[in-house]
């Protein structure tokens, strides 16, 4: 299976979409899409709510990401991951490297509920 993905900008970031499996074939592409957003310094938004499958070499790619991300103090937050993703991430540690959407949207309803 292949992999494709999109992006949209808008003032406060970008939002990359991945469509597909992110293995071994595809996880090169997908972090040369990656890298040079993450260099612009502007907050990335993943979105891999089509993404049905992550192997090990996603993971790293994932990785590479969050490493570049932290050393260029940008915001990188996952949406959309599915049970199964998240299980394998989740399972190898790797999800806790991520802020995820649901995450994001509970801390603001949180926040919202105090502000009451």
């Amino acid at each position: 299976m292949t992999l494709n993905v999109k992006e949209r900008r808008n003032k406060t970031g970008t939002v990359l979409v991945a469509t597909g499996e992110i293995n071994s074939e595809t996880s090169g592409a997908l972090l040369q899409a990656l890298l040079p957003l993450v260099r612009e310094g502007k907050p990335l938004r993943i979105d891999l709510t089509a993404v049905t499958y992550v192997s090990s070499a996603g993971l790293r790619t994932l990785l590479v990401v969050y490493r570049e991300a932290q050393h260029a103090g940008v915001a990188v937050t996952l949406y959309g991951v599915s049970e199964e993703v998240r299980f394998v991430m989740s399972a190898t540690g790797f999800l806790d490297f991520f802020e995820t959407g649901e995450a994001v949207a509970a801390a603001a309803k949180a926040k919202a509920k105090a502000a009451r």
